[in-house]
């Protein structure tokens, strides 16, 4: 009865596989070619934003628990196997910290007239909203409702419309004219021009100076009197850097240098702020080679946070040394001196902290403004490190070629980065992700180390082409393709 069954069946579907037209087969490939091309492209699109196989993300997530699987994920950090791995996850994370740029432009003044030229927003809001955190931890206290004018101006650093703050400011110098943050706040953001804001910072230094003068004679010793001292002390600071930071950009270099060493001095504790990165940069620019070792000695120091600042002005000066006479030709035939070898391990160290500022620094990738904010090792410290130093690399005769025949040597010291490093701690697998939140969308964003092709992205291709070879045969050969189609469908059940 079974093989009667099965025979009657079989009749079946012979007579309905007689029935079908070419017409239907064509339509079956088209369709089918179709839709795992739309699959592709969708899988290729979301690899580009996500950096994962959509496909292979849902079946990791959701389909793996259901059938029995466990998932393969990293180890979660404080839980892991031995104090080693324990020691790598604590440095992962502090090295993914988003710290603010050292050397960030003025609102007004620099990426606002980047957007009235350009129409595009060279800020995220992630990066924004960043900065209004660090304006509210740097410019408030919990003193500021004893006094009408702070307490307008904690207001202000909360609003999200530029517009809103700067009149909040406005409102905050009618209550107070020695409001410091006030002038701060429309130095940054209303100043169209380097001269405005240095006006603008001017007056905010006489205001600044005067209240933290206040402040220092203050002697009760309660946390309400700390913590005003520490506001005035970082409004202090953060006006003498920016104005720095203006004589820098209007070409008083030395002025600036002097201001910057001066701060230096008179605040050494304020070392996290990286005022050490401002000097060197300056003292690139005046060529003052001797004092820029002399701060790379006190700073480029096993115990301090690394940058790429720090790393890549020490290779720059190593490459000085022989950058001028080094030639890959002469150096295959009678190998490397001492010297140039010490520059190529000065060049291999900071590839390796920062493997995205060699192609901006060899213009193999366009520039944009730097952010307000970066991610150590990340690309966003790549941008903001090349757009103010590819000046200094084009400056030293060779420097840049030295770079070019050397960096990527780099890669085959550490083949793979994410497990283990050389000099420094495995390169973080975070950092993608912070940089795109951290940099403007129309960056193609530096992704190291490069990702392969998911399976799957090669899979639905594969399967696009197949059917879009079949759809083509079909439609050129309806007759021979029907043969084939009623061929390899009966032959089984034959």
């Amino acid at each position: 009865s079974n093989l009667l069954w099965a025979q009657r069946r079989f009749l079946r579907l012979t007579v309905f596989l007689s029935t079908l037209t070419p017409k239907f087969y064509v339509a079956l490939t088209g369709t089918s070619s179709l839709i795992s091309g739309l699959i592709f492209i969708f899988e290729w699109w979301y690899f580009q934003k996500y950096g994962t196989s959509f496909i292979e993300q849902v079946s990791v997530s959701h389909l793996r628990p259901l059938i029995g699987g466990v998932e393969n994920s990293p180890p979660v950090p404080g839980f892991s196997a031995n104090n080693g791995e324990n020691e790598t996850n604590r440095q992962s994370l502090s090295e993914c910290k988003v710290w603010r740029n050292p050397l960030n432009l003025f609102r007004g003044a620099e990426y606002s007239r980047y957007t009235w030229v350009t129409g595009k927003e060279p800020l995220t809001y992630y990066d924004m909203n960043l900065s209004a955190q660090d304006h509210q931890t740097f410019f408030t206290c919990d003193t500021d409702s004893l006094r009408p004018s702070d307490t307008v101006m904690q207001k202000a650093w909360r609003e999200r419309n530029p517009q809103a703050r700067i009149k909040a400011a406005y409102q905050a110098l009618e209550l107070n004219n020695d409001c410091a943050t006030a002038y701060v706040l429309l130095a940054e953001e209303e100043a169209t021009t380097i001269i405005d804001a240095e006006k603008y910072f001017k007056q905010a230094l006489k205001a600044g100076e005067t209240v933290y003068r206040k402040s220092q004679h203050c002697h009760p010793q309660n946390s309400q009197h700390e913590a005003q001292l520490r506001r005035d002390t970082n409004v202090l600071v953060y006006v003498k850097r920016r104005l720095a930071m203006c004589a820098r950009k209007l070409g008083r270099i030395k002025e600036a240098v002097k201001i910057m060493r001066d701060l230096m001095k008179e605040f050494p504790l304020l070392s996290m702020l990286n005022i050490h990165e401002n000097l060197l940069e300056a003292l690139l620019e005046l060529q003052a080679y001797a004092d820029v070792q002399a701060v790379l000695a006190k700073y480029d120091d096993i115990s301090l946070p690394k940058s790429a600042a720090i790393c890549y002005t020490a290779a720059l000066l190593k490459a000085r040394a022989v950058s001028d006479r080094f030639s890959p030709e002469t150096a295959s035939r009678r190998g490397l001196s001492t010297a140039e070898i010490n520059a190529v391990e000065a060049i291999h160290r900071a590839v390796e902290f920062n493997p995205h500022v060699p192609k901006y620094l060899l213009e193999m990738k366009s520039l944009i403004l730097p952010p307000e904010h970066i991610l150590k090792r990340g690309d966003s410290e790549a941008v903001a490190y090349a757009f103010f130093h590819l000046q200094h690399w084009k400056r030293i005769e060779g420097a840049l070629n030295l770079l070019h025949c050397t960096w990527e040597g780099t890669f085959r010291m550490i083949p793979y980065p994410l497990e283990k490093g050389h000099l420094f701690y495995p390169y973080p697998s975070c950092t993608e992700t912070a940089d795109r939140e951290l940099l403007p969308t129309f960056h193609d964003v530096s992704v190291y180390p490069q990702k392969e092709l998911p399976f799957f992205i090669h899979f639905t291709a594969g399967l696009c082409s197949f059917s879009a070879m079949l759809a083509v045969l079909t439609h050129q050969f309806p007759e021979l393709m029907v043969i084939f189609a009623k061929a390899v469908s009966i032959q089984p059940l034959g």
